[in-house]
């Protein structure tokens, strides 16, 4: 676990700085390069590779100033130059075309986030370029003898250096893209995950919404074992006088404050806001009695807990309607209903009550 952690670290770090990894490779790809070349005693390339490395040492700082674009291009006409001049003066033989195709998954890779729309064709150019460098340069050193004779010794070190080269490129820009899709594949997951809760929740209070509660009840009318539960339907007394006294932003704390005690005294119910200062309790394996005693002492609570808003503390109260399951009840909407109509009926005498039976009209 550990080890897995260090190595997202480390290709987390490596994938937020591309371009200059990318651009000290390179760099030290042709130190090692001038190594070779100052051993064999060839000058015009040693030059060159100096030449090399300070370009990249200027793109180094491009890098660290956000200069990407140059660099992009720097890269791409140094590996074409450097494969041209090198295959003059010492042959095909020592495989220095390797460079090219070492550079094929940069200029993908990088060319990808560097362009958008139709202004990536300019990667399918590049390649085309590149690929083109080389048909050239096969066609017309394929017979010719060097400038240099390479020793068998250092020949032998370039072939395979330049073979590492073009094999260590196409593995780590494939892993960094990989990495880079597992990345992406993750986050949308995490989002869709967010984007299904929030469906389903109130963004104010973080309760339930409908969508969200609904089903609850569906899936507990449908169930093949026997069920009990209750439903509350609560609604926050003269709540538009508190919006009209206070400002919008206190009824919002009077709704988060009753949210939380809901929850706190309600523990292990589910609780949804079913719309404005509505708000419905689903309490499982409760029946009646149990059921008013605690919605009860949860309206009493409420009472005798004022919300505090800056300076001021807001008493509220709220209105119950009460409800237990019973199998006449098909659709979660009739049970939800007849609490409703309870809590409406509360509201007309005298607010601040529990109803837990249908008046006789």
């Amino acid at each position: 676990m550990k080890e897995q952690s260090m190595i997202n670290r480390a290709m987390h770090f490596i994938v937020h700085n591309g371009f200059l990894f990318t651009v000290i490779i390179m760099g030290l790809v042709h130190v090692t390069l001038l190594g070779i070349m100052l051993a064999d005693g060839i000058m015009p390339l040693v030059q060159f590779n100096i030449l090399s490395i300070v370009v990249y040492g200027f793109c180094i700082v491009l890098c660290k100033t956000g200069h990407i674009m140059p660099v992009y291009l720097s890269i791409q006409a140094e590996v074409m130059a450097y494969t041209i001049i090198s295959t003059y003066y010492i042959g095909l033989r020592c495989g220095t075309y390797c460079f090219l195709f070492s550079i094929v998954p940069i200029i993908i890779y990088f060319g990808s986030f560097l362009f958008t729309g139709w202004a990536r064709w300019n990667v399918v150019v590049s390649l085309v370029l590149n690929f083109a460098v080389f048909v050239v340069l096969y066609l017309i050193f394929v017979d010719s003898a060097p400038v240099f004779e390479m020793s068998h010794f250092a020949r032998n070190v370039l072939v395979i250096f330049s073979y590492f080269v073009m094999v260590f490129s196409t593995i780590f820009y494939n892993a960094n893209y990989i990495y880079i899709s597992e990345m992406k594949v993750g986050s949308l997951e995490q989002e869709n995950k967010q984007l299904s809760a929030d469906a389903q929740e109130d963004a104010l209070t973080s309760l339930l919404n409908r969508r969200g509660f609904l089903p609850l009840i569906d899936s507990l009318m449908k169930s093949e074992s026997e069920v009990h539960f209750c439903i509350s339907f609560c609604d926050i007394d003269n709540f538009k006088r508190i919006n009209d006294t206070y400002g919008h932003d206190a009824g919002d704390e009077v709704l988060r404050h009753i949210t939380r005690m809901i929850k706190r005294e309600m523990n292990g119910c589910e609780i949804c806001r079913w719309g404005g200062e509505e708000i419905i309790i689903l309490m499982r394996d409760y029946d009646m009695a149990v059921a008013k005693v605690r919605m009860e002492y949860l309206r009493k609570s409420i009472e005798t807990n004022p919300t505090v808003f800056f300076n001021h503390r807001i008493f509220t109260t709220i209105t119950i309607g009460l409800e237990e399951y019973a199998d006449k009840y098909t659709d979660p909407e009739e049970i939800i209903k007849v609490a409703d109509d309870r809590m409406y009926y509360g509201k007309q005498h005298g607010k601040n009550i529990l109803i837990s039976e249908t008046p006789e009209k």
